[in-house]
């Protein structure tokens, strides 16, 4: 509706850690390979915490 054509992925570690998870890590790619064959770009995968965030495009893993 909008001509969207990419999305930022977010979710929060409860926990306190942001660092992701191998799940974290293994859902991106497929998120990203998905995005690919439908032409949606995955900007970044950003996990929230209440001590800080973790961004997969800042530390260069998007």
């Amino acid at each position: 509706m909008h001509n969207a054509y990419s999305v930022v992925l977010a979710h929060n570690h409860p926990s306190g850690d942001t660092e992701p998870s191998e799940d974290d890590l293994t859902i991106t790619k497929r998120f990203i390979e998905a995005g690919k064959i439908l032409g949606i770009e995955v900007i970044d995968h950003i996990i929230i915490s209440k001590n800080g965030f973790f961004s997969f495009k800042e530390k260069g893993l998007i």
